[in-house]
């Protein structure tokens, strides 16, 4: 597995890590340690072209890939430090403060497993039921249910986070996160 902070994940996203790495070498033929060599002659020196170099050179598709470089050039900063992650994702403090505001409602649901992305803060149950990302002092919150579910929400405006947020909503101040409580709970139980 990558550098993965696993109290991050739900037990079904350790078990995918997990099977990733058994497949890769089963598959392959190849370990992932004799991977990681393999990636240390790539010429790119940008992920997204180290990820097509891998696809052309050795077939390698992108989830494999991409465990292979995060294991040979692990960021300064990975899902193993969640709490730097954030820090350096949620610089203002309107909407760091908005953030802790979410959290505190999904802390009023079961099971919810918290995790820390590069660009955006998860929320999952077996699933990602919703998602955080700061817009300046706001918050852009995306949840897994249909803009119908709630009068604030929308379609999303980018595909970015996951195919399951089919909604998102911008949020400016803790008392908009109250009206959402109904569609956030809709979104975990189908999670």
């Amino acid at each position: 597995m990558p550098d993965v902070d696993t109290h991050s994940l739900t037990d079904r996203q350790r078990n995918w890590f997990a099977s990733l790495r058994e497949g890769l070498e089963r598959d392959t033929g190849r370990s992932l340690d004799q991977w990681v060599e393999i990636a240390r002659t790539c010429p790119e020196t940008k992920h997204r072209a180290r990820l097509a170099w891998f696809k052309a050179e050795h077939g390698l598709a992108q989830n494999r890939a991409s465990l292979v470089l995060s294991t040979a050039f692990p960021p300064e900063v990975g899902w193993t430090d969640p709490e730097t992650l954030a820090d350096t994702l949620w610089k203002s403090p309107e909407a760091r403060a908005l953030l802790d505001a979410v959290k505190e409602a999904m802390a009023t649901l079961d099971d919810v497993v918290t995790g820390q992305r590069k660009a955006f803060t998860a929320f999952s149950r077996n699933y990602q039921f919703a998602a955080a990302r700061p817009d300046g002092d706001a918050l852009i919150l995306g949840l897994a249910v249909p803009p119908e579910a709630a009068a604030q929400l929308e379609p999303p405006t980018r595909a970015s986070w996951s195919e399951r947020l089919r909604s998102q909503t911008r949020i400016t101040a803790p008392d908009e996160i109250a009206p959402l409580i109904p569609a956030i709970r809709r979104a975990w139980q189908e999670s």
